[in-house]
């Protein structure tokens, strides 16, 4: 197993950090400024910020978000929501983002990930996926914050946003987000064994022994957290402390 990236993961629409449980019923929980300066202080290694309605409405609103953010948290931020093409990517990048997430646009236009890694370099391009599984009992990739259907078959698109240039794979389970009930762990294992880039999960993270279920499984680097945080039902000392115990390598603190 990879050494485990802890990263919080903080939901925007402008300018408050909100959550909700499967992509909706959003609850206004602050600034998300606060909360990144918090995780901070406790030990995170990242921030992902995503803007969850920019895509819809055709905006990016993180810039002075993450240029504040930056003053005060020195650890790597990840931005995504609304990067539509490249000028949008480079001005996240100059705001102080260490790495961009795509997600929409790469669904819209899969030649964007070619070109933000041939521009900007392909260590800095995150391929996120919004996997909900569908009738016909496969897990279809979703955008505009899990609202439209693609038609893309996730293991499918992974594997082609690996050969574009994409260098991180962040796979959130629609179904499981802001649950509590544990990671979606068959989806899981078919990216990761679909892939060999790193991959970060994402989406109903509960209890310490979710993480556990993890440790078995190949490429994981990153566990993006959002609700169990949020809402202090764990702690980053406690998810840190829970991986010494479990032989679970994570980053020194």
């Amino acid at each position: 197993m990879k050494t485990i990236r802890l990263i919080s993961r903080l939901d925007i629409k402008a300018p408050f950090l909100v959550k909700g449980v499967q992509f909706e019923g959003l609850r206004k929980l602050g600034d998300p400024n606060e909360y990144a300066l918090k995780y901070y202080k406790n030990g995170i290694d990242e921030i992902f910020y995503i803007d969850i309605v920019a895509s819809l409405y055709n905006r990016n609103t993180l810039t002075d978000i993450i240029s504040k953010t930056t003053k005060e948290v020195f650890v790597p931020i990840t931005v995504g929501g609304g990067l539509r093409n490249l000028f949008d990517i480079e001005k996240a990048l100059r705001a102080g983002a260490d790495k961009v997430s795509l997600n929409t646009a790469a669904i819209k236009d899969p030649n964007i990930i070619n070109e933000a890694s041939k521009r900007f370099g392909s260590s800095c391009i995150v391929l996120s996926i919004e996997a909900k599984k569908n009738k016909q009992n496969y897990w279809e990739a979703y955008y505009d914050n899990g609202r439209e259907h693609s038609g893309l078959n996730v293991i499918d698109w992974v594997k082609e946003a690996e050969n574009r240039g994409a260098r991180e794979i962040l796979v959130t389970s629609v179904d499981r987000d802001g649950t509590r009930k544990g990671f979606d762990i068959e989806l899981v294992e078919k990216v990761s064994s679909s892939i060999t880039v790193p991959l970060v999960v994402s989406g109903g993270l509960g209890k310490l022994d979710d993480i556990t279920q993890l440790k078995m499984i190949d490429n994981i680097s990153g566990i993006a957290i959002g609700s169990s945080l949020h809402y202090d039902d764990l702690s980053v000392k406690k998810i840190r402390e829970h991986c010494k115990h479990e032989d679970i390598p994570i980053r020194q603190f």
